[in-house]
């Protein structure tokens, strides 16, 4: 069984497709307050966790949310697909200015798993098009030499491709 170690306070940003298993890892190691999912944000903001029209909104209340814990001292774990460089931006500068580091954890599994849990997804199933482009951008940020995902200014980065490792993997809180 893997073990990580992160920094207790800290910012971990889990990184992945819609149907890779963020939220179920979110909630296998980490408690529902320290917790900010995009979805959920949706949903205050809108009613429906699947309004894309409300994602400007919902990421504007995510982003406060997160200073306000980081500024505090809490570990926040950030459940959104975080694929793209400019999505990661925010979450970093809110750690930076906190003056804590930032994990990424990266949910890299294989394109048939992740379409395959995406599909048998309920009451949600997030169109495979854009699944697709998820998987497209998140190996975009890991291929290279020096891949842009290691440039971006995370204190640890940990890139996770099977799902049976996903599963044993375990979380170890360092005081720091």
């Amino acid at each position: 069984m893997a073990e990580i170690v992160i920094a207790d306070p800290s910012l971990v940003v889990v990184i992945g497709a819609a149907g890779s298993g963020k939220s179920t890892f979110a909630a296998r190691h980490f408690a529902p307050e320290e917790i900010l999912s995009s979805d959920r944000f949706r949903e205050l903001v809108s009613g429906d966790e699947a309004d894309q029209g409300a994602t400007r909104a919902a990421f504007g209340r995510l982003h406060r949310e997160l200073g306000r814990r980081l500024a505090a001292g809490r570990t926040t774990l950030v459940d959104a697909t975080s694929v793209e460089s400019s999505a990661r931006r925010p979450l970093l500068a809110a750690a930076a200015a906190a003056g804590l580091p930032a994990v990424a954890i990266v949910l890299d599994l294989p394109s048939a798993t992740v379409l395959a849990r995406n599909a048998a997804r309920r009451p949600r199933v997030v169109d495979e098009a854009i699944v697709r482009r998820h998987l497209a951008r998140l190996r975009a940020a890991l291929e290279g030499p020096e891949p842009a995902l290691w440039r971006e200014g995370f204190a640890d980065i940990l890139v996770l491709r099977d799902p049976v490792e996903v599963d044993r993997l375990t979380i170890r809180r360092q005081p720091s």
